[in-house]
């Protein structure tokens, strides 16, 4: 009985090790990699990199992608700043693509480490549960397309929060990458077409303006977006769904 609850209790601490293995790096890279992964180290390495992309295009790609991929996964500064590179380094589109699904790829894996962790056992509990929170996951069951777009679209949302959140609800791996995938278009291809613009800024010698997002020609239609996803959620409501 007690080498049962030892096996248990390993195979548990097991589950749980990606995820904490990404937790302890994201809180070492936010102390250290906050200089190594700026816009001025980007300034600063620009003429080594496009020699790079220019004389290995195919291992710039790779790298480059992967380099995303362990930013995201791992939740390190920098995402932003990895951004505006790919557009930088090649130009809207494709640029556009690879940062989308670099990012969406970082995004799985850290979905997948914390599913694995926690999320099937939170979101077996959630549904045995009784009450409110039976009720508050049920909603959640029948309206995921229309949450898991507004997450991704609301640019107030964390993208950490939002790659952690359907991990610990039960939300399905393809309906995950797919909402991941097509959510960020909107937001990856503003910051691409930033980065595609910083060689004109860098010979200004000014910063790139991240604030975009925010100006109204970028955001009321990111706002129609949200709108068009919370569409089903207020149809439902104005038709007597169940309710939160």
């Amino acid at each position: 009985m007690d080498q049962r609850l030892a096996e248990k209790r390993r195979a548990g601490m097991g589950r749980i090790l990606p995820l904490v293995l990404i937790l302890v790096v994201a809180g070492i890279g936010a102390l250290t990699l906050g200089d190594q992964l700026s816009f001025e180290s980007l300034r600063d390495n620009r003429a080594d990199l496009l020699a790079f992309r220019d004389s290995h295009y195919g291992a710039a790609v790779l790298a480059f992608m992967a380099a995303y991929v362990v930013i995201v996964a791992f939740s390190l500064p920098g995402a932003t700043v990895a951004t505006l590179t790919g557009g930088f380094l090649f130009g809207v589109f494709p640029g556009a693509f690879y940062n989308i699904a670099a990012a969406t790829i970082g995004a799985t894996l850290i979905f997948l480490a914390a599913r694995w962790g926690l999320g099937e056992r939170l979101a077996a509990r959630m549904d045995a549960s009784e009450g409110r929170v039976k009720r508050i996951k049920a909603a959640l069951d029948e309206n995921q397309w229309s949450v898991l777009f507004l997450i991704r679209l609301v640019p107030a949302v964390p993208f950490f929060v939002a790659n952690l959140l359907p991990a610990f609800v039960g939300v399905p791996l393809v309906r995950f990458v797919i909402s991941t995938f097509v959510g960020i278009i909107p937001g990856g291809v503003v910051y691409t077409s930033v980065g595609a613009g910083l060689g004109e800024v860098f010979e200004r010698g000014e910063a790139p303006n991240l604030g975009v997002i925010f100006e109204p020609q970028i955001l009321l239609p990111l706002l129609g977006l949200c709108a068009l996803a919370a569409l089903p959620l207020v149809l439902k409501a104005l038709r007597g769904g169940k309710e939160i």
